[in-house]
Order: C-alpha cells, then sequence, then structure tokens
C-alpha cells in the first residue's frame, strides 16, 4: 500500500490524515510546525484554532450543528476532540484551545499509521496527496499550486478578536447570562446609549494596523473587523455583535442599549474572548477603545486582534465533490483554501478528502454523500461552476429543498436534519461503506 502524503496540519490537514490512516492506509503529515509560523499562529501545535475558540451551534437545526453531527456520525477526529475539550458556551461547541489541539495531535501521535514530519513544503507533491496547507499558504508552495491548470487564485481578508484575562476584569460591572435565558455561560458588559455612542465614535477615530493589500473592499463578513462594520452606521455594532436582543440584567430585570459579551476561551475559565470583536487596531489602540467597555478599563490582553490575508482556489471546475483536482487524479485539496469557510467546513473537506483518496487506495468507489447532507452539499457548492464564487460557511440554501411543505422555517429545518442523518445512517450501514466508527 502506497504511503499518502498530507501537507498541513491543521484542521483540514488532521482530520484527512485521520481518515486515511483509520482505513488502513499510511501517512506521512507534513507541517512546518513548529520551527516555521504563519503570522496568524501564535501556537506551535497542530490544529490550532486561530481565531474564535467557537465551533458555533451544536443545535442540528442550525447547519453548522447538523454538519458537527454528520461528522460525529461519520468517525470525525475534529469533533471528537472537540466535544472532549468542550468549555460552556450555551448552545455553541466552544473549546479550550489547547485541550483540543492536544487531543488531536495526541490522536495521530498514537496511531502507528501516521508519521509526522516537519518540513516546509514548496512543490505540489506527487499523488497519493492531500494538500490542506490552509489560506495563509504563500512563497513557492502557493506559486506552484497557483500555476496548475485552470487552478488560478482569490484572496480575502478575516481578522482575529482579542482575549482578556479573568482576573483582570471588574466583574462588578458585568453579568453572566446567555442569550434568552439560555444558561450563564457569557458575561455580559452593558452600555446605555451615551455609552455606546461614545465607544463607537473612539472606535472610528482609532488608528488601524496596516494590511499589505487591504483596501476595506475584500472582508469576508464572518470575520469583519469591528470598526470596519461600525463605519457601515451608527447602529450597525447595535444590530450586531452587541445587540441587546434576549440580554437582561438579572440584578435589575432590564434590558440595555448595547451589550458585548465575552465567551470562556479555555477549561480553567482564565481567558475570556470578545465575540465578533475581531479587530485590526494597533495595540494600543486596542487597549484604550476596548478599555472603555464596562469592566474592560484595566483588562490584560492575553492575545491581542489581528487581521490577516486569506488566499482560496477557484474551485469550480477544478476539484470535483470529493475536493479531487480533475486534471490530476489522486491529488485533493481541503480546508479553506477551497473555499469552504470556517473551523467545521475546513476539517469536514479533510474528512471528505481523505475518505475518498482512501477509499480509491483500497479500490473502492467513491461515497456519494448528495445534496441531502450537510457534507455533501458543501462539497458540491465547491465543485458546482459560479462565476462569482466566494467563500461559503454551510447553511441550510445549500442542501437540496425539503420536498415537503413545512409550516415555518424551525419545521423546515428539522426535516432537512432528520433527512440528512436518515442519509448519513443508511451510508453507515451500507456494506459497500468504509469503516464509519466513532473518532477514538
Amino acid at each position: 500500500m502506497p504511503t499518502a502524503r498530507v501537507v498541513g496540519g491543521g484542521l483540514a490537514g488532521c482530520e484527512a490524515a485521520w481518515q486515511l490512516a483509520r482505513r488502513g492506509i499510511p501517512v506521512e503529515l507534513t507541517d512546518m510546525k513548529p520551527d516555521m509560523r504563519t503570522p496568524a499562529h501564535q501556537s506551535p501545535a497542530l490544529a490550532e484554532l486561530v481565531c474564535s475558540n467557537s465551533l458555533r451551534s451544536d443545535q442540528v437545526t442550525n447547519a453548522a450543528g447538523l454538519l458537527k453531527e454528520e461528522m460525529r456520525q461519520l468517525g470525525s477526529l475534529i469533533i471528537s476532540a472537540a466535544d472532549n475539550a468542550r468549555v460552556p458556551a450555551g448552545s455553541a461547541l466552544a473549546v479550550d484551545r489547547a485541550a483540543f489541539s492536544g487531543a488531536v495531535m495526541g490522536a495521530l501521535a498514537a496511531n502507528p499509521l501516521v508519521t509526522i514530519r516537519q518540513a516546509r513544503v514548496d512543490a505540489v507533491p506527487p499523488p497519493p496527496c492531500v494538500v490542506a496547507t490552509g489560506p495563509l499558504t504563500d512563497g513557492a508552495l502557493a506559486a506552484a499550486v497557483a500555476a496548475m491548470p485552470g487552478v488560478g487564485t482569490l484572496h480575502f481578508f478575516d481578522a482575529a478578536a482579542p482575549i482578556v484575562t479573568l482576573e483582570s476584569l471588574d466583574l462588578d460591572k458585568m453579568y453572566r447570562a446567555g442569550r434568552y435565558g439560555r444558561g450563564e455561560d457569557y458575561l455580559n458588559c452593558p452600555m446605555d446609549k451615551a455609552q455606546y455612542e461614545a465607544f463607537v465614535a473612539a472606535l472610528l477615530s482609532a488608528q488601524t494596523a496596516p494590511v499589505h493589500e487591504f483596501d476595506g473592499t475584500q472582508v469576508f463578513e464572518g470575520c469583519m473587523p469591528v470598526e470596519s462594520m461600525a463605519a457601515r452606521g451608527p447602529m450597525a455594532l447595535a444590530f450586531g455583535p452587541m445587540k441587546p436582543v434576549g440580554l437582561r440584567d438579572p440584578r435589575t430585570g432590564k434590558g440595555a442599549f448595547a451589550v458585548v459579551q465575552l465567551r470562556q476561551d479555555d477549561a480553567a475559565a482564565t481567558l475570556y474572548n470578545l465575540v465578533g470583536f475581531q479587530t485590526r487596531l494597533k495595540f494600543g489602540e486596542q487597549r484604550r477603545v476596548f478599555g472603555m467597555i464596562p469592566g474592560l478599563g484595566h483588562a490584560v490582553f492575553a492575545r491581542y486582534g489581528v487581521m490577516h490575508r486569506n488566499t482560496f482556489l477557484r474551485s469550480p471546475g477544478v476539484l470535483d465533490a470529493n475536493y479531487q483536482m480533475i486534471a490530476r487524479p489522486g491529488l485533493y485539496f481541503a480546508g479553506q483554501m477551497t473555499g469552504v469557510e470556517g473551523y467545521v467546513e475546513s476539517a469536514a473537506s479533510g474528512l471528505v478528502a481523505g475518505l475518498s483518496l482512501a477509499r480509491s487506495l483500497l479500490g473502492l468507489p467513491p461515497v456519494d454523500f448528495t445534496r441531502r447532507t450537510a457534507i455533501g452539499a458543501l462539497a458540491r457548492y465547491v465543485a458546482t461552476p459560479n462565476t462569482d464564487f466566494q467563500p461559503m460557511h454551510i447553511n441550510f440554501g445549500l442542501l437540496d429543498a425539503p420536498g415537503v411543505r413545512a409550516h415555518n422555517k424551525q419545521r423546515r429545518y428539522e426535516h432537512l436534519a432528520a433527512r440528512a442523518l436518515d442519509m448519513v445512517e443508511a451510508l453507515r450501514s451500507n456494506p459497500l461503506a468504509a469503516d464509519f466508527s466513532p473518532a477514538g
């Protein structure tokens, strides 16, 4: 059996390596860490979460939650590790970053079929291979990928939110609550109208760090800097990440004009990140402006927010619905460089790429997930011709229509989720299916 190469140790690459190894395929997983890192990376570990510590909703009536549940049923290492590293976050799946990365690395290191190698890769390896080097792929490898027939590249910019230490916060100015009374997993910093307006004014006048080639137009909506959002209008933040809807101060029973939420970032509950506060403000400006948020006057920043450029492929017509390069069978791409957006989406593409390559090497037919599953719908989005191709989060609009009349949106989502999970169960029980047992 030939050894499969996986280049890139992010979520997609680690998932692809796991799916290959658990089907008996020897794998060499190559990553430039720990000796080299991109500007967005801070940890020497594989499977690093560079932005938020949240993998979004864990409810199957949410598209991200459905995608995670499908992956659970299909033995995803990334979702198994996330479940084991979970920290309180209401209905969302948020994790302790270090515990999560450690679980992924531990599982791969313990598998005798996986060899982890540290090296910088500057050329596209020959098949069988999965390239999952992420949206910050640069240098010779980026040039080599872009030079492949029909590929081309596009790019956009996204950003990460800052993280502060709990001990530096003034908790008397905050309250614990989840939106709409769902638990007490978030720290909430309420603002009245005057405080909100002063904060927005300071945000708009603050100095930003220069980012090469950034002109303010190529920003991914899901990771838009908070200062860019504020520039859209005086109430943009109050209707966005600072919306007070569903939040009442239990001390007074009243709502606020705007609320900043902080979400637990580690298992020990010593670190909290500012939800929705991605930014490219200069570090000193982050201390000054975010210090205006009630309770953050003396906040110690464990990590400042940063912005970076993301590169992705013109995947439609280049990759098929298994993330395989049409012009070069046996070569697969995975992760955000394919045009999927988000942690879970990246891992899902790694699952499909690794599974598909393994089945090809084993002489088995590929798995057709179809558009009835979130996994299949996302893969087909990447493969379907689209003149305005842009990075995409999973959403129910990508799945085939339910085929039945639903009385409301919730019922429609319930039907789509039930149908998708039935489809996954049918795939798992197919005698031609490879091992879909839970990840361990």
